[in-house]
């Protein structure tokens, strides 16, 4: 009767309130030899339990919903119920860990064993996170889970970044070893969800790489061929010529092929790369060239079909930056011919960005007559986005639509 009593007061309804706002269908504290103890129900209908530091009592309710909220996220980012309790409690593991042996060993496994990675992979995605991580973990301030550690070693990187996502995701590799290979206590296991600590670009972040003004044919050319004439030189502007008559996003310069056509057998450009966004992702493509007009009337001949063909192209590396864009970024930053076109952009107010070659294509399409349906489907992307993008493509449509209206009424006059 007792027991009863105890389950019965008033203050405890209000207590499972709180627990069920604060976690999930599932999630239950009951009275324990006086003591609170937290039950769980998995959806396989497997039931895991711990014990919590709190006296069943009223004047308990307050830091025990608090502890239940930590342990309800810490399971949510894949930790198992004994281990989340573990880190909400605070509890650092009992023997010290020598971090600076694990992530020598790590480095051995990255560089010898596995999946390989090449020194220079290393020295760019693993080593700076990793070091990060063992002067936080040695330091007197040492942060006392896995989380904290990855918010602290990743934040001197804008959220949502590349390079961010892939520091995340070096140091998941780091700690994972460590447990599984270096006998590092499992309360180090790595959150299983990393997207909490990349988080997400701005709008203005996400944009900026992007947002940018179209070319010129001629501004093209001239940039072209004030390149160094060398290998590396002539490798980088097939990446320019590609983007510019294919209109190409940066990245799908690593996912162009040739294909035929199953009739004629001619041959045409094909596009592998699948666009994910939060509305899905666009389907891989087929590839229609617009070759540039320069001022001199003449069309670009680079006959980049026939030497990707021979296997002409070479083309840079492209991968070993945050991403495609940010090295050719890097490239054209060094080139005075970049830095010129950039300089007569921003004396009428635009923008010089990789992506402005493909700009340019869509620019390009329209102002030959190309609708703007057609050339969003060329490019990957929607007809929404493309006339979002793009403003001349609904603006040219309408232009186009009036003119067309207005030479039937001229013509129905005439007759």
């Amino acid at each position: 009767m007792a027991a009863q009593a105890r389950h019965n007061q008033a203050w405890v309804k209000g207590f499972r309130a709180s627990i069920r706002t604060s976690t999930a269908e599932g999630w239950w504290v009951r009275e324990h030899r006086d003591r609170m103890r937290l039950e769980v129900k998995a959806a396989d209908g497997r039931m895991t339990s711990v014990s919590l530091p709190f006296d069943w009592a009223k004047g308990q309710t307050g830091d025990a919903v608090a502890r239940v909220r930590s342990i309800y996220r810490l399971v949510g980012e894949g930790h198992t119920l004994k281990a989340a309790a573990t880190l909400a409690a605070g509890e650092a593991p009992a023997a010290p860990i020598d971090w600076p042996a694990v992530a020598e060993k790590f480095r051995v496994q990255k560089l010898q064993h596995g999946t390989t990675v090449k020194p220079e992979t290393w020295q760019a995605h693993y080593l700076p996170v990793v070091t990060a991580a063992v002067e936080v973990l040695c330091s007197r301030k040492a942060p006392m889970n896995p989380a904290d550690l990855m918010d602290q070693c990743i934040r001197a990187w804008p959220p949502g970044s590349r390079t961010r996502q892939i520091r995340a995701q070096s140091l998941a590799q780091f700690l994972r070893y460590g447990v599984h290979r270096a006998g590092v206590p499992v309360l180090w296991a790595p959150p299983a969800e990393l997207r909490q600590h990349v988080g997400i670009k701005s709008r203005e972040a996400a944009g900026a790489t992007q947002k940018g003004d179209p070319f010129t044919d001629q501004q093209i050319l001239n940039l072209i061929a004030g390149l160094p004439e060398d290998a590396v030189g002539c490798r980088w502007a097939d990446s320019l010529r590609l983007m510019a008559e294919l209109g190409l996003r940066p990245i799908e310069l690593l996912h162009l092929t040739i294909r035929a056509d199953s009739v004629t057998r001619e041959p045409y450009w094909w596009c592998t790369y699948r666009k994910r966004s939060g509305g899905g992702s666009t389907d891989a493509r087929r590839l229609f060239p617009l070759p540039l007009i320069g001022e001199d009337g003449q069309a670009s001949s680079w006959n980049l079909m026939q030497r990707w063909q021979t296997n002409l192209i070479e083309l840079p590396p492209l991968s070993s930056g945050n991403s495609p864009a940010d090295c050719i970024k890097t490239y054209l930053s060094r080139q005075q011919s970049w830095k010129s076109l950039k300089e007569l952009m921003a004396a009428n107010a635009q923008r010089a960005v990789p992506y402005s070659f493909r700009h340019s294509y869509s620019l390009r399409g329209h102002q030959r007559g190309i609708d703007a349906g057609s050339m969003a489907q060329a490019m990957g992307h929607s007809f929404e986005v493309h006339c979002r993008s793009y403003p001349w493509a609904s603006e040219a449509g309408t232009v186009a639509a009036f003119q067309r209206a207005n030479v039937t009424v001229a013509l129905a006059a005439a007759t």
